[in-house]
């Protein structure tokens, strides 16, 4: 079995014309094996790619990265669809909660105007305008 060269920089893809590429197939899929080189196959005198030859470890890499990308799109759109349930029904229940604690505070601040004059304690006046945004409806 034959072992890829080590090679720190990967080589440029070299580009070979398709009449050229078809004579020397056995050559070029030798060169992919063993050296990871890559070649472009051009259509005679257009100097655009229609294909490649890639040696089988960067040929496995792509479609492993396109199964692993489906596979993460898959699970990704689960888990939005679950953090969409959740952020409504926590969004139901802290509305429910909201409109409990403010019913509660009106009591409370129905109560204080009997008790004690609107106006006549300064400190009273501070916390009923902190809660302004809460007594409002």
């Amino acid at each position: 079995m034959a072992v890829p060269a080590l090679a720190h920089e990967p080589t440029p893809p070299r580009a070979l014309p398709l009449r050229e590429a078809r004579t020397r197939l056995t050559q070029l899929v030798a060169m992919a094996e063993l050296t990871d080189t890559v070649t472009l196959v051009t259509r005679d005198g257009d100097p655009r790619p229609i294909a490649a030859i890639v040696p089988a470890t960067a040929a496995r890499t792509a479609a492993q990265a396109r199964a692993d990308a489906d596979r993460l799109a898959t699970v990704t759109a689960g888990w939005a669809r679950r953090l969409d349930e959740l952020h409504r029904q926590s969004s139901r229940r802290h509305a429910a909660e909201l409109r409990a604690v403010t019913a509660a505070l009106a009591e409370v601040w129905a109560e204080l105007d009997r008790r004690v004059a609107p106006g006549s304690d300064p400190a009273l006046a501070r916390l009923r305008a902190a809660h302004a945004d809460l007594l409002r409806d």
